[in-house]
């Protein structure tokens, strides 16, 4: 079978997590489309692993949070409508956190805004954490149980929550994609003694702006939408491995792992290459060579 080589892979993989569609790869490197999709399949799956097991007992001091909004095949109103749309249509949250010094995506989730999804994140979330850390969140009610039964006492808790004015006065289209202004914030603690002036959700709202413009897919108002969960899920999967191992941050002039101590080696896009072939099956062996008999047609 043929195989692309590791410089072209690794090319394809760079072009997808700085935000370009999957057939636009597929025209610029010569390659078909299913031969993309099929990397990014191999690529989030080796990625979500070794984020999976590597990314445990951080010691960070403050962690971030906040949801993040896209869709799959179509938006929530639309799926009902939606001819032979698959499983996992319609509007997808993905839940991150980060360590606000490291930088580091400690946790995802990929899900709706639900509280039962809001549990499995911060679950997720304490179990990659070796200390207590001041958490921050957004206003969502969701976390407020969630943070309680995963964390307990353990945790200095506080809510940033934004106040908005409404764009009422605006006409047209500028109404329609505006959003509306900030007129101010409120701190609430909730639990623990978490230290006002550190109460924030800056770097993880920056985050997410930086996940738009590096995920095709995250760009509002353009077909290059998920058009399936499990390629959303791989890609995701590809894009937080690559931030955090393989990235250099500019203001920390290293990877977030590095700054988190979780890596001490700057990682390239062959690297997450070289984990595909080593999950790769071994080839299966051939067995002796057997001529076929030619049929006796006398008859």
């Amino acid at each position: 079978m043929n195989k692309l080589d590791t410089k072209t892979r690794a090319m394809i993989l760079n072009m997808m997590v700085e935000g370009s569609s999957m057939r636009s790869i597929s025209r610029v490197v010569g390659v078909s489309i299913n031969t993309v999709t099929k990397l990014l399949v191999e690529a989030g799956e080796v990625c979500a692993a070794y984020h999976d097991e590597t990314v445990r007992n951080v010691g960070a001091t403050r962690v971030e949070c906040d949801e993040i909004w896209s869709f799959v095949y179509a938006k929530d109103k639309n799926v009902k409508t939606a001819a032979a749309a698959p499983d996992g249509s319609g509007d997808v949250w993905t839940w991150t956190a980060i360590d606000a010094d490291s930088k580091m995506i400690l946790s995802y989730e990929v899900g709706d805004r639900s509280a039962q999804t809001a549990h499995e994140f911060m679950f997720d979330l304490r179990d990659r954490l070796s200390n207590r850390v001041q958490l921050t969140t957004d206003g969502h009610k969701a976390y407020l149980s969630a943070v309680e039964d995963a964390f307990g006492s353990d945790v200095d808790y506080a809510m940033l929550v934004k106040m908005y004015g409404d764009n009422t006065g605006s006409k047209g289209h500028e109404k329609k994609y505006s959003p509306a202004e900030c007129t101010g914030i409120r701190k609430e603690p909730v639990m623990g003694q978490p230290v006002e002036e550190l109460v924030s959700t800056s770097y993880v709202e920056r985050q997410n702006l930086t996940m738009r413009m590096g995920m095709r897919r995250f760009t509002r108002l353009t077909n290059a939408f998920s058009k399936k969960l499990e390629n959303h899920l791989h890609m995701l999967s590809l894009y937080f491995v690559h931030y955090n191992f393989v990235r250099i941050h500019k203001s920390l002039k290293m990877t977030p792992a590095m700054a988190a101590g979780v890596s001490d080696t700057l990682h390239d896009m062959e690297w997450v290459v070289g984990l595909i072939d080593a999950n790769a099956p071994a080839p299966k062996k051939r067995g002796p060579y057997k001529p076929r008999q030619k049929k006796d047609n006398s008859n």
